[in-house]
């Protein structure tokens, strides 16, 4: 039986990583030479396969250099010399993003409601309390 669920995979192959960032593989090859973090492991015929710590490092590496727009030698330099301070700010970000995000939903929810369910509602309370 196949595993449909990628949360349950053990190893990805350059593709699937790629497209999860929406770079190419060249991309991804070009990382690995300039960032001494990131390693896959190479299967037959040098075929890489990436673990979830390796598609956290390219998470990073693409934080750093597309979204935050750093060269490569100063996010090489930014992992190396304070790898687990750029994680955490990593992380923060990626927390910050998600609660925007939620946020935004409910205002959309929130933008939906009309008066007329705000006056339901307000009967449906009042059924509950009699």
């Amino acid at each position: 039986m196949l595993n449909k669920d990628k949360q349950l995979k053990i190893y990805y192959s350059i593709g699937e990583v790629a497209q999860m960032f929406g770079i190419t593989e060249s991309t991804l090859r070009f990382w690995e030479k300039e960032f001494p973090q990131l390693t896959p492991k190479k299967a037959g015929r040098n075929v890489r396969q990436y673990r979830k710590e390796d598609i956290e490092t390219v998470k990073l590496i693409y934080h750093l250099v597309k979204e935050r727009g750093m060269t490569l030698p100063g996010a090489r330099q930014r992992m190396k010399d304070n790898r687990e301070d750029t994680l955490r700010r990593f992380e923060l970000v990626e927390r910050l993003k998600a609660i925007r995000e939620e946020l935004m939903n409910m205002k959309l929810a929130l933008d939906t409601f009309t008066y007329e369910d705000v006056d339901k509602l307000k009967e449906n309370i009042k059924k509950i309390e009699n």
